[in-house]
C-alpha cells in the first residue's frame, strides 16, 4: 500500500472528496492523505505538512483552473518536488482550459483523470520504491 499525498485548491475540496471515494474503494492500491488548510497559513502548518510529504511515496496534484491561484497547492507541489517527492497532476475535469500547473512549480505531468491513469502511476512508484 502506497501513502499518496492529494494537493489541491481549496475551491476543489468536491474534486478532493471523489478522489477520497475512490481511495476508498477495497482495490485501490493508495491510502489518502489529507492536508487541507483549515486554518490561517502559518509555519507550523508547513513544518507538519512537509513532514506529511516526505512520509508519502508520492503526490497527486488536482488540476484546475483554480490551481494558479492556489497559494498552498503550490507550495505543496513546490515542497513535494523539493522533497524528491514524484507529483502526478491530474486535471480535475475534461474543460482543459485554464487548467494549468503554474510555472514556479516546474515541468510537472499532468494527464487526464482515470482510475487506470492513477493506478499506473502507483504501480509505477511501487516499482521504483
Amino acid at each position: 500500500m502506497k501513502r499518496i499525498f492529494v494537493s489541491f485548491a481549496i475551491e476543489d475540496k468536491g474534486l478532493r472528496d471523489l478522489l477520497r471515494g475512490q481511495a476508498r474503494n477495497n482495490n485501490s492500491p493508495f491510502e489518502f492523505i489529507d492536508m487541507s488548510v483549515k486554518q490561517p497559513w502559518d509555519s507550523e502548518w508547513k513544518s507538519k505538512c512537509r513532514t506529511r510529504i516526505k512520509g508519502c511515496d508520492g503526490v497527486i496534484s488536482l488540476i484546475t483552473s483554480n490551481t494558479k491561484k492556489a497559494v498552498g497547492q503550490i507550495w505543496e507541489m513546490n515542497c513535494a518536488i523539493d522533497e524528491g517527492i514524484p507529483v502526478l497532476g491530474i486535471y480535475g475535469n475534461n474543460v482543459h482550459t485554464g487548467s494549468v500547473v503554474p510555472k514556479e512549480c516546474g515541468d510537472v505531468i499532468v494527464r487526464d483523470w482515470s482510475w487506470n491513469t492513477i493506478a499506473s502511476w502507483i504501480k509505477k512508484l511501487k516499482e521504483e520504491g
